[in-house]
């Protein structure tokens, strides 16, 4: 009796879910009963599908597409772990992105943005080994990860010689596909990398203390006090990691901003 297919009631009240639940499942394609009665139209479930009927359940509450839960179900035991352990590492991510977004609304919360010292700079010349990626601007943080991994990967393997910090470049105004790249400073050539000079002049720069996420409340300041002098900023801005995730905690990264301006003054309207 135990094996015997349950009604949608029956197999919904072992679920925790609801009919309704169940049948909006059944229209996805995502979890269609065992049987249905011809003539009835009724809908039964065997036992072994409460696992499938959580599953479904939780990561659509955790907003898992579609196509990734078809495959979680359509999957054999140890693919399924291994696309569910690859979700939670997504979830966790995510998770973790929206925790230091909400740190950056507190830090709106509190009164004006914070205060951040700009200078201006003679920038010296910088012959840089890079990696470049293409991204659209929600992807920026995720790529520039990729983009340092493959950079220190090729540095590792030709074992050349550099100089930290690592530097990660970005166009000024931020577009879907565009450009951007980590760079490691070295006189020699990288293989799997590409090398670029960005030329010696006058910047405008500042420090940023805490989280890679809260960096727009510092570009926001460099481009204001850009804009107030009269100056014109010019690309790319370069981000300096002085202090990166392996070597402190989220508050305590520090990274030093800079955007090459041209040194000609301009009529401000």
């Amino acid at each position: 009796m135990r094996d015997e297919p349950l009604t949608i009631g029956r197999f919904a009240r072992m679920c925790r879910l609801s009919v309704k639940q169940l049948r909006h499942y059944d229209e996805l394609g995502l979890l269609p009963p065992d049987r249905v009665d011809p003539s009835t139209g009724y809908r039964y479930y065997a036992p072994a599908r409460v696992r499938d009927a959580l599953t479904v359940a939780l990561l659509r509450d955790l907003d898992v597409p579609l196509q990734v839960i078809a495959e979680l179900l359509a999957a054999g035991d140890e693919e399924r772990t291994r696309l569910l352990r690859a979700e939670r590492d997504r979830i966790a991510a995510r998770i973790a992105r929206d925790t230091e977004r909400l740190a950056v609304l507190d830090r709106l919360a509190e009164g004006p943005a914070p205060a951040y010292e700009v200078e201006v700079v003679d920038d010296p010349a910088l012959r840089l080994a890079v990696v470049r990626g293409r991204c659209d601007p929600d992807e920026v943080g995720a790529r520039t990860r990729e983009c340092i991994t493959a950079l220190l990967g090729a540095l590792g393997r030709s074992a050349v010689g550099w100089v930290p910090p690592l530097h990660g470049l970005y166009p000024l105004d931020l577009e879907d596909g565009m450009t951007i790249a980590a760079g490691a400073r070295t006189d020699e050539d990288v293989p799997g990398t590409v090398a670029t000079t960005l030329p010696a002049g006058p910047a405008a720069t500042t420090l940023h203390t805490g989280p890679y996420e809260q960096l727009p409340l510092a570009y926001h300041a460099l481009q204001a006090w850009i804009h107030e002098q009269g100056l014109t900023a010019r690309g790319p801005a370069r981000e300096d990691y002085l202090v990166s995730p392996g070597e402190a905690e989220p508050h305590e990264l520090l990274t030093r901003l800079t955007i090459p301006i041209d040194p000609t003054r301009q009529d401000t309207p």
